[in-house]
């Protein structure tokens, strides 16, 4: 075989293999990951203090800052979920209820076994499952301590690792220079654009919330928030949360189709027309391209990895865009229209 018919099963192999790799050191790579991400958001606000304040002194006003706004994202998400937790818990007999009624009439059309359903999907099974997601967000402490201590020495060397690549790799290290400040531009612009569509997704979901008479509308607002920063599977976990709770309060599955088509609407309304507008061409990427970025990041590192796997795909992008032979992959999975030659 001649070496270009071996080039693409080497691929596939090298793919592999490195995935596995990531896989497998996901508890130090991931933290890694997200310090390199938390960095490239932050490196502009000290290299400002820096002009005025010693180097270690903004170092530890950035990371003050990083830290006051993730606990802030985090003590919302979880004042959310703990609020919808105790709505459940305290109304766990009316979920019960339902499920057994729709048991019943499944098993009187011949569709399902009431039995298997109750086996399945029941009350406790959902307290477990609320249990759970808490017990994550609680395990993600650890994670979090972990990627702050990264960030905090990485905010020491960007400055000395910039001025090496560019006293010493000559082009290669330019490239690595411009490909990583275009990143970062990227980074920020992305993350802008999500903290709005978030801001607004969460007003708008508090605010149907609060019309249609759902007692929890300011948690499914907090909620929709929080989620909207991870793609897909967030705005679907804040459309089938009020949806099942709302068929809980109300007891009526047309009150319950309701809330649904209206946090379908908020949610089409806010990702498919205005984040596209705001965020403009600089972040145009291929929807099944995101679509696969989080789900594989998802299934490599959990939850992490669907928040963070977007930002990858748009580093690896913005890294094939330096290069002159990989620069026809980041056209491809652009998601723009080019001009036709």
């Amino acid at each position: 075989m001649t070496s270009s018919a071996l080039r693409f099963p080497l691929g596939i192999c090298a793919f592999v293999l490195a995935a596995g790799a990531i896989y497998l050191t996901r508890s130090v790579v991931a933290p890694v990951a997200f310090a390199v991400f938390i960095i490239a958001l932050v490196w502009p606000l000290q290299v400002r203090l820096q002009q005025r304040l010693p180097a270690l002194v903004a170092m530890l006003l950035t990371l003050t800052l990083t830290v006051l706004a993730l606990a802030l994202l985090g003590y919302v998400t979880i004042w959310g979920f703990s609020q919808a937790g105790r709505w459940l818990i305290a109304n766990a007999g009316r979920f019960q209820a339902i499920y057994s009624e729709t048991a019943a009439q499944l098993e009187e059309m011949g569709l399902y076994s009431a039995g298997m359903l109750a086996d399945t999907f029941n009350a406790g099974w959902l307290i477990g499952a609320f249990q759970g997601l808490a017990g994550r967000l609680n395990g993600m402490l650890g994670f979090g301590v972990v990627t702050l201590i990264f960030v905090m020495l990485g905010l020491l060397e960007v400055g000395i690792v910039r001025t090496k690549l560019l006293a010493e790799a000559g082009e290669t290290g330019q490239r690595l220079v411009r490909a990583s400040a275009a990143t970062g531009a990227k980074f920020r612009t992305y993350m802008m654009v999500r903290t709005v569509m978030s801001v607004l997704t969460g007003v708008f979901v508090w605010a149907v919330s609060a019309a249609i008479g759902l007692e929890l509308a300011l948690a499914f607002g907090v909620i929709a928030f929080a989620l909207n920063y991870i793609p897909f599977i967030g705005p679907l976990v804040a459309t089938l949360l009020p949806t099942f709770f709302a068929l809980a309060q109300f007891g009526s599955w047309e009150t319950a189709v309701a809330v649904f088509l209206a946090m379908n609407v908020i949610q089409f309304f806010s990702g498919s027309y205005i984040e596209p507008r705001v965020a403009g061409k600089a972040l145009a990427i291929s929807p099944f391209l995101v679509l696969l970025a989080v789900f594989f990041w998802a299934f490599m590192w959990g939850l992490s990895g669907a928040f963070i796997g977007v930002p990858l795909v748009i580093a690896a992008l913005t890294f094939c865009e330096e290069g002159e032979g990989s620069r026809w992959i980041a056209r491809l999975l652009s998601g723009r229209e080019e001009p036709a030659v």
